[in-house]
């Protein structure tokens, strides 16, 4: 099933919203229309593919786990075919979820429960990087695509899970680290997710 919507007047962008839980679509749905975006959802991943080629948002947030189609999948094709940006929205951050989620470049890592107050925020900065990264001249040449250079979403996302803290909560939890440990903000959350990637390895030798 797929559906879309518009509130009335000028949108301030697009957002393809994909989940299998129909309760957490149509909560993120209302939250981004009450927030002023036009909305296309679907509740699987072909449907989501197909929209995005009729639509072309300008941001998706992808549930990861679902039938059929992944959110994996669908990002994939999205950054292949469409370029278009994508957020992950998932209740996991097992360290094969985290090595996907950095390779396939996304900009944000949402933990679930969704809080709209959280989403709202997250897809306003996503939309704002993505428009930096477009308004980049095209050379020097980037690096191969798919490789997510900032892990601070990620990080983020892992103590929300993991301490069930809010993401403002997590933030803050993040930067006292990085100031305990001498580092800046992107160090400490590339030393958080390689932790995490790290223990998962030797759980699983």
């Amino acid at each position: 099933m797929a559906t879309t919507g518009q509130v009335p007047g000028e949108a301030r962008g697009r957002i393809l919203v994909v989940d299998d839980d129909r309760l957490v679509l149509a909560t993120v749905v209302h939250g981004l229309r009450q927030a002023g975006y036009e909305v296309i959802d679907a509740d699987n991943g072909d449907d989501a593919i197909l929209l995005a080629r009729e639509h072309r948002p300008d941001l998706a947030l992808l549930d990861i786990r679902m039938e059929g189609k992944t959110g994996f999948d669908v990002a994939a094709y999205l950054r292949e075919y469409l370029q278009v940006p994508f957020v992950f929205l998932s209740a996991f951050s097992d360290a094969q979820t985290l090595q996907q989620v950095k390779a396939l470049g996304a900009l944000a890592y949402l933990v679930k429960p969704l809080d709209v107050s959280q989403i709202v925020p997250t897809v306003e900065a996503a939309l704002g990087r993505a428009a930096a990264e477009r308004a980049r001249p095209a050379a020097p040449p980037v690096p191969a695509p798919g490789v997510l250079t900032d892990a601070v979403p990620i990080a983020v996302g892992v103590l929300m899970h993991r301490y069930s803290l809010a993401r403002a909560e997590a933030l803050e939890r993040l930067r006292r680290q990085a100031d305990q440990e001498g580092r800046s903000l992107q160090a400490q959350a590339e030393k958080l997710v390689d932790a995490v990637e790290l223990l998962a390895a030797a759980g699983g030798a």
